[in-house]
């Protein structure tokens, strides 16, 4: 499904690149975890599958289509969804108006059905006051599961977290893990993870290390 092909990143000098063609392929249905030490790049290479940066040199690809040729912007708001560590939502509204309002932006086939952005918050534990609440008078635990409902209320077929867990504590950590692997295997979605958290990457399907500018696979 999502493919890179060749790619390459530096800041400024390209013997110093942090990867260098890098071949790999992420299926539909499946979840990755991309690890490795700070610095290592990893959280670069995240940007790059979500259409954030550009390569220097090689491309992604969605179903065989350069994202650059589809646009990134288009890209980014029909192909991918993003999940971060501190969230992103819209502060000023509930978590009903952040599903709708992520579903009106990125032209999703359930756009403007307030129940089914409820019936998404339910499953992930939400109840109806806590859905007409500000979000920032959630936890953080809450937070999340808004903003892992609103990839869920979208029609991008791929997923990308950057340290989602990060903010959590561990309970929560293992719920959150749990419903993106919900997502990939019950939604077909491709979920790829950042993290740094063993123990997140082991509930995966698949892992990846990031060390000394390569790629490997470990499990």
């Amino acid at each position: 499904m999502l493919e890179t092909k060749q790619i390459g990143y530096w800041y400024t000098n390209e013997k110093a690149s942090l990867f260098k063609n890098v071949n790999m392929t992420f299926e539909a249905g499946e979840s990755y975890a991309i690890v490795g030490e700070s610095g290592s790049g990893k959280t670069t290479f995240l940007s790059l599958l979500s259409g954030l940066d550009k390569p220097k040199e090689g491309s992604v690809e969605l179903e065989g289509q350069n994202i650059r040729k589809m646009g990134l912007t288009n890209y980014r708001k029909h192909g991918v969804t993003v999940v971060f560590q501190a969230y992103n939502l819209f502060t000023y509204m509930t978590p009903i108006d952040n599903l709708l309002t992520a579903m009106s932006i990125t032209k999703s086939q359930h756009r403007g059905d307030k129940d089914y952005a409820m019936t998404m918050l339910k499953k992930l534990g939400l109840n109806e006051s806590e859905m007409k609440k500000n979000v920032q008078r959630l936890s953080g635990g809450q937070q999340q599961r808004v903003a892992i409902a609103r990839t869920m209320v979208c029609d991008a077929k791929v997923v990308v977290a950057d340290e989602p867990t990060g903010n959590l504590d561990e309970s929560n950590t293992v719920e959150v893990i749990e419903l993106f692997q919900k997502i990939a295997h019950d939604q077909g979605k491709c979920v790829i993870i950042v993290t740094h958290e063993t123990a997140v990457a082991r509930m995966c399907d698949h892992v990846y290390q990031l060390a000394q500018h390569e790629f490997n696979e470990i499990n």
